[in-house]
This record gives C-alpha cells, structure tokens and sequence, in this order.
C-alpha cells in the first residue's frame, strides 16, 4: 500500500500545505526587495551631499590666509594684523571694502580670504563659486570658520594661525559635516 501511495502523488492536504509555506517564503522574499528597493536612493542622496561638502571644503581651504583683506596694498608685505591699512583687516565673515561687501562668487568683489566663508549659508540649488555649474535642488549647506590651536601652532583667539573649517550640507532630514584645518602658513600670499 505504501508503494500505491508514492506513485499517485501528493494529497489535496499536503499540496496546500506546500503552497501555504511557498506563498509565506514569496512574501517574505518580496517584503525585502521592496524595502531595498525604496531605500536604494539613499546612497547616491548620501553620495551628493558629500560631493558637495568636499567641493565647498577645497573651495575653502584654497582661499588666502593673510593678516589684512588681500584687496589692501599692505596685504604683500604685513607681518602682523598690525601692518594693515585701516578699514582691510581681515576679520569673520566677508569685508565691506569701498563701500560693497564681498560675496562668493562675485566677480567684482570675491571672497577673497578664508574668513570670508564665516557663516555663510547656502541653499539650494547651489551653485559653484564660477557659477558654472550646480548640485541639483533639495540641497542645502552652512560653513563655519572658528580659530582652533593645534597642537600648539596658533591659538584659539581670532588672530589665530589655525582655523576649523565646517561643513554641513544637508538634504531632507540627512544631514553630513566635514571638517578641515587651514593654518597661516604663507600669510603673506594674495590670490
């Protein structure tokens, strides 16, 4: 009897069963790939913001550290904060120099110095400092330049030879910050 039954196949019982499990493993299986499909975004979301947070640090970190506002003629040959003309001392955040405040990407008046960058916040769709190109919409950054000592070189006064560059670009509720050092190592270099 037990051959008989081998050779017929599967009972009504054991086939259902067999497509209740299989259905449950299809489920299962399926419920992944939606959730890794929906969140499949996220790395390139993820990759964007921190293409733009490392284009803004460079934009920062390439900028002049000197004593006075490169536009002063004193800047070239100034040892000190003290060697500055009045009016272009270098201080946070941009200057007003002949009565019009610097802005990035001005072609008249650039930022033109490392300080510049203070608190400036950026929204989106935000541009290159060219204007040439821009990081798609949604986006959105903030830079702070504080004066740090490191490790003994400079302290943490506003004439400091070192600063901590921020970067804090955000997209939605994600937020990425990368940070950098700039110190005053040729203050005398002018862009």
């Amino acid at each position: 009897m037990s051959t008989s039954r081998r050779q017929r196949g599967l009972t009504l019982i054991e086939l259902v069963v067999f497509i209740i499990i299989v259905g449950v493993a299809l489920a299962g299986v399926l419920t992944v790939l939606n959730v890794t499909a929906k969140s499949s975004a996220d790395p390139l979301i993820r990759k964007q913001m921190l293409a733009i947070a490392e284009a803004l640090l460079e934009e920062v970190q390439l900028q002049s550290f000197t004593w006075c506002d490169p536009d002063d003629p004193n800047a070239a040959t100034a040892s000190s904060a003290a060697g500055c003309t009045a009016g272009y001392l270098e201080a946070s955040g941009p200057e007003t120099i002949a009565a019009v405040v610097e802005t990035r990407g001005s072609a008249t008046t650039p930022f033109d110095n490392v300080n510049d960058f203070a608190g400036l916040s950026l929204a989106g769709p935000i541009a290159s400092s060219t204007g040439s190109f821009s990081a798609p919409a949604g986006y959105s950054a903030s830079i702070a330049v504080t004066p740090e000592a490191l490790n003994g070189v400079g302290d943490a006064t506003p004439a400091s030879a070192s600063l901590r560059i921020s970067v804090t670009v955000t997209n939605g509720g994600e937020s990425i910050v990368l940070e950098g050092y700039r110190t005053r190592h040729s203050p005398n270099h002018l862009p």
